[in-house]
């Protein structure tokens, strides 16, 4: 099957193309034929399945006909973060460009005045965190009562990060007659909840079992004391043919540590967490992309909306506390059928995150190993030990070729032989002197 065949029009087809996509993915063969027809779908799919353009290019095709209005976007596109937000808008730019639609991104970390004066020139789709959508809404810059289309993009991240209250007071302020996408990796209670009260008989389409991992990435559990996690990365990332890598670790301070680190050790590596505002992240982002540097440390802001080809590695430093955090990291490695591998390094006191993990995905992550290693294992004093081994097998083989007079000449010693333990250390009498006999005692008295 082809894009052409999903009943995409010509233009839309002519950008899918020139992105360099022929066949669509099982999420996005199976989700946009309902979308074109207008039907509330829910879908359910790993991270790197295409999940984005499943939606964007049926809304681009949708959203071609009509009219715009001053602060009444035509469609909402909610994201859990400002990277997701990002990323999705640089995919209408790539599949929209042939069709003239007005696209706005409300993100929190920039100036608002851009953002008010797009909504004032009217926008046809609309793509936000809610933090500042909220915001904007209570100060009267946006009204949402003309939005034909919503689409809630990574629902259980969304549940993740305390956003279901905003999300049900968005939903109340839409539209009911709107077309309603809700998209999830995962489907917990309140996420199953939510979609019964703010959908209308959706399509559910499930194109992989929930929370599973990528078949193309090959994943390692590496057992490591937090003594010797930096040591144990820079070795990983010296011999495990890293061509880039994304580095994962639970807190912001460690970040910034790991970095510094990696990056007095000769490392071409950047860092993107919550400390840093948004402009500073893109930054970031586009010297990784663009391979001015090739590690990237993040929180889990980046776990989580990154689409960058090329992803040989992802490594988590720590271990995530949420064991739905695990698939989303890995899953910015092995991405479009590529090839990945993800380290994950676990201290004693994450044998309990581990086992969370390994639960919910139904299969246990393979430990490190030295058979697992692209290169060989073995360091330089190995390798001086096992070349000494054949040289001192050679001298074991002259010595016993040599006659027996002389090898006993050559292996007596020099200095006098050790005492015996029956002569010095004969049991005595109780109340005799039971240690080494002084010289004092063979002195006569006159």
């Amino acid at each position: 099957m082809t894009f052409a065949d999903l009943g995409l029009s010509e233009e839309l087809l002519k950008a899918v193309s020139e992105a360099g996509y022929s066949e669509p993915t099982d999420i996005q063969r199976e989700a946009i034929p309902p979308v074109l027809m207008m039907k509330d779908i829910i879908g359910i799919a790993q991270t790197g399945t295409g999940k984005t353009a499943s939606f964007v290019l049926p809304m681009i095709d949708v959203m071609a006909a009509g009219r715009r209005r001053a602060l009444m976007p035509r469609s909402l596109i909610l994201e859990p973060t400002r990277e997701l937000a990002a990323q999705v808008a640089e995919n209408f730019e790539k599949y929209g460009k042939n069709h003239d639609l007005k696209m706005a991104l409300l993100i929190g970390g920039v100036q608002m005045g851009d953002q008010v004066k797009a909504l004032n020139e009217g926008v046809d789709v609309l793509i936000a965190t809610p933090g500042r959508l909220m915001d904007l809404f209570e100060r009267g810059k946006i009204l949402l009562n003309g939005c034909e289309l919503l689409v809630i993009d990574e629902a259980d991240r969304m549940l993740d990060m305390g956003f279901i209250p905003d999300i049900e007071f968005i939903c109340d302020k839409l539209p009911e007659s709107r077309q309603t996408m809700l998209f999830s990796a995962t489907m917990p209670p309140p996420i199953e909840k939510l979609a019964k009260k703010f959908m209308s008989n959706p399509k559910r389409i499930e194109v992989s079992r929930a929370a599973t991992t990528n078949k193309d990435i090959t994943a390692f559990k590496v057992p490591v004391g937090n003594r010797q996690k930096r040591d144990t990365l820079r070795w990983l990332l010296n011999h495990d043919h890293v061509e880039t890598a994304i580095i994962f670790a639970n807190r912001k301070t460690t970040v910034r540590e790991l970095n510094k680190s990696l990056q007095s050790h000769g490392f071409r590596s950047g860092e993107i967490h919550g400390d840093i505002d948004q402009n500073q992240r893109n930054a970031e982002l586009k010297r990784f992309k663009a391979g001015e540097i090739n590690i990237l440390v993040a929180s889990d802001v980046a776990a989580r909306g990154l689409d960058i080809k090329g992803v040989s590695h992802v490594f988590n430093y720590d271990t995530p506390w949420h064991p739905d955090d695990y698939v989303h990291r890995i899953g910015r490695t092995g991405r479009a059928g590529a090839k990945g591998r993800a380290f994950t390094f676990v201290s004693p006191e994450d044998a309990e995150a581990i086992a969370n993990v390994e639960k919910l995905t139904g299969s246990e992550v393979k430990v490190f190993g030295k058979a697992d290693v692209r290169v060989e294992l073995v360091d330089r004093e190995e390798q001086s030990q096992a070349e000494e081994k054949p040289k001192r097998a050679r001298k074991a083989r002259d010595d016993r070729e040599q006659p027996r007079e002389e090898v006993e000449r050559e292996a007596k010693p020099k200095k006098e032989p050790r005492r015996k333990r029956d002569q010095d250390d004969a049991p005595v009498a109780a109340g005799e002197w039971n240690g080494p006999r002084p010289g004092f005692l063979d002195v006569s008295a006159t």
